[in-house]
Parts: C-alpha cells; structure tokens; sequence
C-alpha cells in the first residue's frame, strides 16, 4: 500500500514570496514546483496581500497540497517590516484555512537545521543542500523560492514521514561521515 502526499511551502513575504511544492511517494520526496511571486513591482501594500492570497489559492485548487508549511516571521529591528511579514504570511494562511488544507508554522532556523544540520546556515547553504536531494538542475536567481521549498522539506521531515538513517550533530559530522557526497 503506497501513501502519497503533497505539501506546499511558503516563504511569505511583500516583496518576493517564495514557494514549493513536493510529492512524498513511500517517504520519498520529489520536487512538483519551485517559484516565487514577484511583489516588487506593486506600490500598494493591500495590492500585495490580495496577490498573495490569491497565488495561495491557486496553488491549493491546481495541486492539492494535503498540507502547508510556512516559514514564520524572524524578529527583526524594523516593527513596521514584522507587521508587513506577518500580514504576508497571514494572508497565506488564510488562503489554506479557507480551503481546509492544515497549516505548520517554522521558525527560519529550524528549517535551516532540518535541512543543512546548522540553524544558522546562509540561504546559499540551503540552496545547495535542496538542489542535491531534490535533483534540482538550475536553482532560481532569487533564493526566497528554495526558502519556501526548504519549508515543506522541514514539515516533511518533521512530520515523521522518514527514518533518517544518520544522524549528525552539525556540518563537519555530515562531512566526515560523507566525504563523497561533497564538493569542493
């Protein structure tokens, strides 16, 4: 008996919001989308959020993600950046309660660390990481749609859905332990 699921993961934001989308086949991963909605372009904030929402929306009625994973805001310096995050990711969270899809929230370093093993690894680390389990040929100019892919990887992984094999406690432990898996 096989078990199949779909989960979309959103890197909100009101400049770029970043996202992906999985098949899991038998605890198996495979990349279904990677792209981003462009915001830039848009003066007007609540312009921005009817965007996202409806992007959200489409992407729910065109691949039916069983779940979504949405990476949460960081606590920054600029308050009126927060709010405008957490109305960005709001929104998207909107969009999947309207159609019942469940939602987990994860902090930006517990993504990092479920992907690269390092909480505070660059998004290029991150990058690089998806592109080589997800056999990704070219990555995306801006990283904010690996982001939202690195979501529903983190909520794959945490969701018990894999036995990880090995277990690491940090970079140098991956890279000792898989020395041909590594490029310079």
């Amino acid at each position: 008996m096989s078990s199949e699921k779909i989960i979309l993961g959103i890197d909100p934001g009101t400049t770029i919001m970043g996202f992906g989308l999985i098949k899991v086949v038998n605890k198996k991963m495979e990349l279904i989308v990677l792209d981003e909605l462009i915001l830039k372009k848009y003066d007007d904030h609540y312009l921005k959020l009817k965007f996202i929402f409806e992007r959200t929306i489409h992407l729910i009625e065109t691949y039916k993600p069983d779940e979504i994973a949405i990476e949460a805001p960081f606590f920054g310096k600029n308050v009126q950046s927060m709010l405008k995050l957490g109305r960005a990711q709001g929104v998207a969270m909107a969009a999947g309660l309207s159609r019942e899809v469940p939602i987990t929230e994860y902090s930006p370093k517990k993504i990092k660390m479920a992907i690269t093993g390092n909480g505070n690894a660059s998004k290029e680390q991150v990058a690089k990481m998806l592109q080589n389990l997800l056999k990704i040929k070219e990555l995306p100019t801006n990283l904010d749609a690996t982001d939202g892919l690195a979501a529903a990887v983190c909520h794959f992984y945490n969701s018990g859905n894999v036995t990880l094999g090995k277990s690491y406690t940090g970079w140098s432990a991956f890279v000792k332990q898989n020395g041909n898996r590594v490029k310079e």
